[in-house]
């Protein structure tokens, strides 16, 4: 959960650099939607089915990436 990290503050400074990527993303014209961070346990197995599933879904919903390869 946010804040007890194993890795003692390891979740706190992700959620800080998703917040910038998401800032980054908008700013770049990119829906900022594309990048979310959740905090799970391990033994949050069912939970961590249903988000992939919701991030899958918005995903489609947004549609192809606007960055060309």
């Amino acid at each position: 959960m946010e804040g007890e990290c194993h890795f003692l503050e390891g979740n706190l400074r992700a959620r800080k650099r998703v917040d910038y990527v998401k800032k980054t993303l908008e700013e770049l014209g990119i829906e900022p939607e594309r990048v979310e961070i959740f905090n799970l346990s391990s033994a949050m197995g069912p939970q961590f089915a249903e988000i992939a599933k919701g991030m899958t879904d918005k995903i489609k919903e947004l549609g192809p990436s606007p960055v060309n390869c």
